[in-house]
């Protein structure tokens, strides 16, 4: 059966307005796919519907619902979380409106909102559907293999014996055992992961930690996500401005620590965030400048300004946008070996890399910026080299596109003739 060039994408996630790099990244996709001429749908469980998402025209069916930690009790947001019966009807009706053979159903997420309910809907509909691995949710309890207590990275096996027996989740060992029968609940019983022929990996980090975990048979597609960034040319005069922290501040991200290390070399550290590890941060490091949370232009005004963005997670990260828009600015990079950044860095010639959780060789790192010619060499190499090959929303409509046509290329012809009817939408 030919692909027909117009396709329909059902992109499902948890919320309808932006909280985060999931949803700012599927409603960027969606924008960009209505203007390659495809209809996107997208469908949240969790409301407001983002003013975005009408002004780009893009359709919408949102349920209105709380995620999680908005419901109304921790008992009703733990049902929720395991099964939200009321999302499992209203995608199962909406794909069953889909027209076959040119619809993909892709999942940004489901583990704030949504819930393992969707993989009944998708499974009934037969339509090939996709996920991208924004977090590790669909086959780690807490999302990050990454232990919050120990604050150090989990290597043990999700859900085996040492998982489990570990307190491991940031708020505590009831929600550990929680999220770890949704999981296997999840992927034992319903088949959420098994729903899935293609997967998304945004770094090659990511697609090492979760190869051992997807379907033997499954595809994995490496697509950036998408930066919306000007070229401002070269700076003018690199060496100048501060070692600035740009992100939420919590514990896995590693802000106390690149505090720690300016306080050994004698530097102020400035942040423009916040987060929960914020009071902590002021309490410990008083001479640290923390700027809150700044509108998206300011905040990449301090990016252009800055001598380095300091980098310092001390978990996998799938692509941190930061250090994207750091290397567009000419702005060198610190990183932290583990996370996915350091892909976007190469050592020593566009930034530094550094031994995750390690002050000591933060310090390093961050003394050695402190030279003027090292500053100007790396914020030449850091803009040339983004501006070779950026990740441009084209180009990330152009890779979706490719994998959707492969996905339906490869689904058998029967599943394919599966759905019909009319669609049914909901507009913002």
């Amino acid at each position: 059966m030919a692909v027909q060039q117009n396709l329909t994408i059902v992109i499902c996630l948890d919320h309808a307005s932006v909280t985060g790099g999931q949803a700012k990244v599927a409603f960027d996709s969606a924008i960009g796919l209505k203007a390659a001429g495809h209809r996107p749908i997208v469908f949240a469980a969790a409301g407001p519907v983002d003013p975005l998402l009408r002004d780009n025209g893009i359709e919408v069916v949102c349920l209105g619902q709380t995620d999680l930690l908005g419901a109304s009790s921790k008992l009703r947001g733990a049902a929720q979380g395991v099964w939200n019966a009321a999302a499992q009807e209203a995608l199962s009706n909406l794909l069953a409106g889909m027209p076959p053979g040119r619809t993909i159903v892709h999942v940004h997420g489901w583990a704030k909102a949504l819930s393992p309910s969707i993989a009944p809907a998708i499974r009934q509909s037969s339509l090939p559907a996709i996920f991208t691995l924004h977090d590790y949710f669909l086959f780690c309890p807490t999302g990050g293999f990454y232990d919050y207590n120990a604050h150090e990275l989990c290597e043990r096996t999700p859900l085996g014996a040492a998982c489990l027996a570990t307190n491991c989740d940031a708020v505590s060992y009831p929600r550990k055992v929680w999220r770890s029968a949704r999981l296997a609940m999840a992927n034992g019983i319903v088949g959420l992961r098994d729903g899935f022929s293609d997967f998304i990996c945004i770094s090659n980090v990511q697609r090492d930690i979760i190869a051992p975990y997807v379907p033997k048979d499954a595809r994995l597609h490496a697509i950036s996500n998408p930066v919306a960034t000007n070229d401002l040319g070269p700076k003018a005069e690199p060496a100048s401005g501060d070692m600035i922290f740009v992100g939420r501040i919590s514990p896995e991200k590693g802000p106390l620590l690149f505090a720690e290390a300016a306080r050994k070399v004698g530097l102020v550290p400035t942040f423009v965030g916040d987060g929960p590890a914020a009071a902590e941060l002021r309490e410990k490091y008083p001479e640290a400048r923390i700027l809150g949370w700044q509108k998206p232009e300011v905040a990449r005004k301090a990016l252009r300004e800055a001598r380095a963005l300091v980098f310092p997670s001390r978990w996998y990260e799938g692509q941190p946008l930061t250090v994207l828009e750091a290397k567009a600015s000419g702005t060198p990079v610190i990183v932290s070996d583990v996370c996915a950044g350091r892909e976007e860095i190469a050592d020593g010639e566009m930034g530094l890399w550094f031994k995750s959780g390690d002050a000591d060789d933060l310090a390093r790192a961050l003394k050695a910026m402190q030279d003027d010619a090292t500053v100007r060499r790396m914020s030449r190499a850091a803009h040339a080299a983004y501006w070779r090959d950026p990740p441009t929303l084209a180009r990330h409509v152009e890779r979706l596109e490719k994998a959707y046509r492969g996905m339906l290329a490869a689904a058998p012809q029967g599943a394919l003739q599966n759905a019909t009817g009319a669609a049914a939408c909901v507009s913002p």
